[in-house]
């Protein structure tokens, strides 16, 4: 017997099988079994999701003798000839090779004839965006208004390019992409059916491969049997999909974290010897970072597709915004992969680029180039001491000069408000707050109780314009709490104040004003004196 291919051997036959479309099966058994059936249907979606499997899974259960919970029950006459081609009332065409006018009411001619075996006439028509204008309005009106015993199925990659008045006579159906986990188990359901070996890392690079197709998926399955001599295992699905292992991955990832660009540039050398795709390799390297970055904010997050105890040793030796500008350096490279004179050269300059915008705070655990800040209760000094960065600098002369180091007093927290240039909200949320205690990580604010705080995006404005004036990240804790220090606010409400009355005391004291209060009587309007800027 002509070996079958499996996308063809483990094609669903009913809506139970479907992997990943359960939002399309379930309002379609509904609708058998209150017998609320339309007349036209369309199902869009990427390729090899399942939208003509769907279509004739409806066909066959809207003329199924006996449903079996509304599924097709496979064994009567109707869905016996249904799985050997030979229902006479399905009429399955493919409209990018019938585009023209003529096909179009050629097919239409029969719609008036009632069925010869089944309820009703079902037409399957696959890529109907690939019809003609002519064909879309010679099909409208049968569409519109068919006869009671004909329905029709339509399905398509493309709806957008369908008529309006078409899709507004059609129920729509939108199948998914499939996760890269739904189609690894439907793989691995398969291989144990079919008794193959196989490794599940090696379904899982499969799964992804695929690209939310499971048709794809399992045509890559077939040829991994055939490579893999008939078993399937992660070294021959590497060497057949003509990716790299997940070593030299795992090796730049690390350079990357030590900041070791002679590293980075050995490594893809290396990798280069294999002809890999480049673009491939870098979407692992996201795939990971976004992990690490999942470990890091969440410590017992789980993924079994990868080596946990890797990810754990990436989360230490990574700081978080290190991970968050890599992924976003990562995603921009992977989009302007292209326009590189060639992908290797693309992919340096990509790391290249982690390492060149890297904070410099941040470059390296191993240099003392990060500030060393250490802060009095603001109750204690009205200033904040800070311990500079050790300065160190060295020429050729001066190779061993030793390190010196320098304390200074910083800024008063008004006037380090003003060095901020913050405006609007954010400027006036740092008015209500006085600094309590500032250290290398966290700058701790304390607000007054009364002041109603103005949202989360004055609060980031803020915490960026901080490590932007003390030049590291740091983390921002606000904490409504009583000072006996005065908010920046209101020492700026008591000197308008003291300057107001300044102003009224000047006007009162001055003696031509009081030569009028005796001539004439005169007094001073209440708010009528501002003083002067």
């Amino acid at each position: 017997m002509a070996y079958q291919v499996l996308a063809r051997k483990w094609r669903p036959s009913n809506f139970t099988q479907l992997v990943g479309q359960e939002h399309v099966s379930q309002s379609l058994i509904h609708a058998l079994q209150h017998n609320r059936l339309h007349h036209a249907y369309l199902f869009t979606g990427t390729r090899g999701v399942g939208k003509t499997t769907v279509a004739r899974i409806l066909a066959k259960a809207i003329n199924c003798e006996n449903l079996q919970d509304y599924n097709p029950c496979g064994a009567c006459p109707i869905c016996l000839d249904f799985e050997q081609g030979r229902f006479m009332d399905l009429i399955e065409v493919d409209a990018a090779s019938r585009t023209k006018v003529e096909d179009t009411r050629d097919l239409l001619d029969n719609v008036q004839y009632a069925p010869n075996q089944g309820r009703y006439k079902v037409y399957l028509i696959d890529e109907v965006h690939m019809l003609s204008g002519h064909s879309f309005n010679a099909l409208l009106k049968t569409l519109e208004e068919p006869p009671a015993h004909v329905k029709f199925l339509l399905a398509t990659t493309d709806p957008h390019k369908i008529p309006v008045t078409v899709l507004s006579r059609c129920l729509q159906f939108n199948l998914k992409r499939l996760l890269p986990d739904q189609i690894a188990t439907q793989l691995r359901f398969i291989l144990n059916q079919e008794q193959i070996d196989f490794e599940d890392t090696a379904l899982k690079l499969l799964a992804r491969s695929a690209d939310g197709s499971l048709r794809d998926a399992l045509s890559l399955l077939d040829q991994a049997i055939v490579y893999g001599s008939g078993s399937v295992n992660l070294a021959s699905v590497t060497s057949m999909l003509g990716t790299v292992a997940q070593q030299p991955i795992d090796d730049i990832l690390r350079a990357l974290a030590g900041a070791d660009a002679r590293a980075v540039m050995s490594k893809i050398a290396e990798i280069a010897e294999l002809s890999p795709n480049f673009s491939d390799i870098l979407q692992e390297i996201l795939r990971v970072l976004h992990r690490v970055a999942l470990t890091q904010q969440l410590p017992d997050f789980i993924d079994n597709e990868f080596d946990q105890q890797l990810i754990n040793h990436l989360a230490d030796i990574f700081l978080a915004a290190d991970v968050q500008l890599f992924y976003q350096i990562g995603l921009i490279g992977q989009r302007d992969l292209e326009l590189a004179p060639d992908a290797r050269a693309g992919f340096e300059m990509v790391m290249l680029r982690m390492l060149t915008f890297r904070p410099e705070t941040t470059r390296s655990r191993n240099e003392e180039t990060r500030s060393l800040v250490t802060v009095k209760p603001r109750n204690a000094d009205s200033n904040v001491l800070v311990k500079s960065p050790a300065l160190s600098v060295k020429t050729e002369n001066q190779i061993n000069e030793p390190v010196i180091t320098t304390e200074v007093k910083a800024n008063h927290w008004s006037e380090i408000i003003v060095a901020l240039n913050l405006t609007g909200r954010s400027r006036e949320l740092a008015n209500n707050c006085v600094l309590n205690t500032i250290d290398e990580h966290t700058c701790h604010l304390l607000i007054d109780p009364g002041f109603q705080q103005v949202g989360s995006i004055a609060q980031d404005k803020l915490k960026a314009a901080l490590q932007n004036y003390f030049k590291r990240p740091l983390k921002l804790l606000i904490t409504h709490q009583e000072s006996p220090q005065l908010t920046p606010a209101i020492e700026m409400q008591k000197a308008r104040e003291d300057k107001q009355q300044a102003a009224v005391d000047s006007i009162d004291a001055d003696v031509n004003v009081q030569e009028l209060r005796s001539a004439f009587g005169a007094r001073i309007l209440p708010g009528s004196i501002e003083p002067l800027n």
